[in-house]
């Protein structure tokens, strides 16, 4: 065991470390974490207008309530549905701010280039901007067209050959916009001409539809299988277990996959069943791994261990917001061989659980993206457009894990070091 773990850590872990620094994912990640609050608020939005109550239905069907879920609405329209819009500017402006280049200028040229991309007059939509398109349909034409923008612009903004250089009496922020003038100039050329391209190789006006029927919606179809959800699961972990943010590294592929199947099951237009709440809910309680269950199993076994107590009492109040820092690295389970097993195991079995039970259609589908601080069993119940069904998966599933995790700890009871 201890050969494994020295192999891992020599190789895996410097592997997975500089995955999780890539300067493309990096920004990826922190783009859509910018997005987050207007998700989550669109996501409450549509809880409220689709209650399953019928006195609150009936409510939202009268004068008042007919301008709560007109405001909803609204909330809505601000957030899901532009959200190709807001990824189109936020995430070249977080790769332009890890490089201490221009971040402004960088986000208004990844939103313009991807107008650019995006079909419009003559192609039978009108003079207005085509908001079919606006929302996650074209996320990944938002993701890719961010990235090259970004890459591209930073490198020209860094010529010097390509400054204009005014006198010394400019305001420096006349100065530095004029200093962009020729790499936007360049920039958007280059996107013109792709799409200029693009549209004679592959005969097709439309470059929002070829990629979300070619390239994001095999991928999300692909990403909603249960082995790739339990794949999710234990990558996520065997990346902690070694003292890496699995759900940093991850959280690029969770947003750009997950997060439109969402906003398809909250629209309802899809029947996806693995989601990033689906994962926030019934899988990640108490933080990776299920942890609050942990702290559960050694309030009940751990008699002797003082150490293990104290580490569970100083862990609860921040495991009930998810938070679970100070228990995996001052239990610790990071590199722990008495809970690699259940800490690995707890959240595939919980993934399979959530999954089968919500695909036999006894829990509904996640609808509602809620912060991923909501606490365990609460989650589960908001998640699922506020079905009791959702928070029962919730609490079975913190009883398996319970289950799961109770022998290991009577184990690190009988030795002093869990190391």
């Amino acid at each position: 065991m201890k050969g494994l773990l020295r192999w891992f850590e020599e190789y895996f872990v410097p592997f997975a470390a500089k995955v999780g620094s890539q300067k493309h994912l990096v920004a990826i990640r922190d783009g859509f974490i910018a997005i987050m609050p207007l998700i989550i608020a669109g996501s409450f939005a549509v809880l409220i207008n689709v209650f399953p109550i019928e006195a609150w239905t009936k409510f939202l069907d009268t004068t008042v309530g007919g301008y709560i879920r007109s405001t909803n609405g609204n909330i809505w329209t601000g957030s899901f549905m532009i959200m190709s819009y807001l990824i189109a500017f936020t995430i070249p402006y977080a790769f332009a701010k890890n490089k201490g280049a221009n971040e402004l200028a960088t986000g208004i040229l990844g939103f313009a280039t991807f107008i650019i991309l995006m079909p419009g007059m003559g192609e039978g939509l009108g003079w207005g901007l085509p908001n079919a398109w606006a929302g996650t349909s074209s996320l990944f034409v938002a993701i890719f067209n961010g990235l090259f923008v970004a890459e591209l612009f930073t490198r020209l903004f860094g010529n010097d050959k390509l400054i204009i250089k005014l006198p010394e009496g400019v305001p420096p922020a006349v100065a530095r916009s004029f200093a962009a003038l020729l790499p936007s100039l360049i920039t958007v050329v280059a996107v013109s001409v792709i799409k200029l391209i693009w549209v004679e190789a592959f005969n097709t006006p439309n470059i929002m539809e070829f990629v979300m029927n070619t390239i994001q919606r095999p991928l999300i179809g692909m990403a909603n299988t249960l082995p790739a959800a339990i794949a999710v699961a234990f990558f996520n972990h065997f990346l902690w277990f070694f003292g890496l943010h699995g759900s940093n590294i991850l959280e690029p592929l969770m947003q750009s996959l997950y997060l439109p199947a969402l906003e398809a099951n909250a629209a309802g237009t899809g029947a996806f069943i693995v989601t990033k709440p689906f994962f926030d809910a019934f899988v990640y309680m108490g933080g990776s791994g299920t942890t609050i269950a942990l702290l559960g199993a050694i309030f009940v076994a751990s008699k002797r261990r003082k150490d293990l107590r104290d580490i569970a009492k100083l862990g609860l109040a921040p495991g009930l917001f998810n938070i679970n820092e100070p228990v995996i690295f001052g239990l610790p389970i990071v590199l722990s061989p008495v809970f690699f097993i259940p800490f690995i195991i707890t959240p595939v079995i919980l993934t399979i659980v959530a999954y089968v039970t919500t695909a036999i259609g006894i829990v509904p589908l996640t609808t509602v993206m809620v912060p991923w601080t909501t606490p365990p069993v609460l989650g589960g119940y908001l998640a699922t457009g506020g079905s009791i069904m959702g928070g029962l998966l919730s609490i079975v599933n913190l009883a398996i894990a319970f289950v799961i995790y109770l022998p290991f700890v009577f184990i690190a009871e009988k030795i002093d070091n869990v190391q």
